[in-house]
């Protein structure tokens, strides 16, 4: 079996061994209501790994994901308040869009490393949160509140919500993006070999900041989901959500170094990841050993990774 055959078949497999042992586990696993649940839960999460599958795989990370969802969520719910529902989508989007390309401007501009820049962005993030709202929670008014939390309505394909399409959309989109366009093939040459690409004649740096444009606007639907959900939105929302991100894209078998990868697996990693919180929830059991699992998965995913990497080469 090859490297590349190990790494695919192994994460489906944990999968398939999860969605049984819970199947055997419990009755209400596969019931439909806790099906659509499980979905469900997976969006946030889930959009948050698609831009980040596309910034690992081209070499970058943005910690500041989750500070650039909670702006865009703020920025949803006051525009909302003023101009409409319509409007403040849209504001959450070209938040999250605007946002993600200051933050890859700032990153080649200033040549310090993305995991650096994009931490200390985000603390930028979360003050600018802080001075909008003045540390409060904001709300798009009653009048509106109702057709503001429309991406979390059930829709008539099975109950299955409004965000959990807004997911598959974006899934789609994405591994498009990455497997049919010109932009995509420079992501892998990017995050392969920068050094190689640049040779090549790609622009290294406008692909990395047009890979934190994807991010961006991928944590503005985020928060656009969360701020739905809740019909609300405050500084402090999505705290370390980048980092669960990370982590199902990695797990999902998306190189920590670079140059591979796909959405696909990332989807994969999120399903992992939520299945788990699915199982502690039926089971009964003690959440507190949940980040041990998922921590130990991690570990696990990035040694799987280096011990491929070593015996290609």
């Amino acid at each position: 079996m090859t490297a590349r055959s190990l790494r695919d078949h192994g994460i489906v497999l944990a999968v398939a061994v999860l969605v049984v042992a819970l199947s055997l586990a419990t009755d209400t696993f596969l019931s439909p209501g806790n099906l659509v649940n499980l979905l469900d839960q997976a969006v946030v999460v889930g959009l948050l790994a698609c831009g980040m599958t596309v910034c690992v795989i081209c070499g970058v990370f943005d910690l500041s994901a989750s500070a650039v969802l909670a702006v865009s969520a703020i920025v949803a719910v006051l525009v909302t308040e003023r101009a409409g529902v319509p409007a403040g989508y849209a504001a959450a989007v070209v938040t999250g869009g605007l946002l993600g390309t200051l933050n890859g401007v700032v990153v080649v501009l200033s040549r310090v490393h993305s995991f650096i820049a994009t931490l200390a962005l985000s603390i930028v993030h979360r003050g600018l949160a802080l001075v909008i709202t003045g540390g409060a929670i904001v709300y798009p008014g009653a009048a509106r509140l109702e057709s503001f939390q429309s991406l979390s309505w059930p829709t008539v394909l099975g109950g299955i919500t409004a965000s959990s399409l807004l997911l598959v959309t974006v899934a789609v989109v994405t591994s498009l993006l990455l497997a049919r366009t010109t932009f995509g093939r420079r992501v892998y040459a990017v995050g392969g070999n920068p050094t190689a690409a640049w040779l090549s004649g790609i622009g290294v740096r406008s692909v990395q900041v047009g890979a934190f444009a994807i991010s961006g606007l991928c944590a503005g639907l985020a928060g656009l989901v969360l701020a739905a959900r809740g019909g609300s939105a405050q500084p402090d929302m999505g705290t370390l959500l980048e980092l669960t991100a990370i982590a199902a894209t990695v797990i999902g078998g998306t190189s920590i170094l670079g140059g591979q990868g796909a959405i696909w697996r990332g989807m994969v990693g999120v399903l992992i990841l939520t299945l788990i919180g699915n199982g502690f929830n039926l089971l009964g059991w003690n959440s507190t050993y949940r980040p041990v699992v998922e921590g130990l998965l991690i570990l696990a995913a990035v040694s799987v990774d280096h011990a491929l990497r070593a015996r290609r080469s």
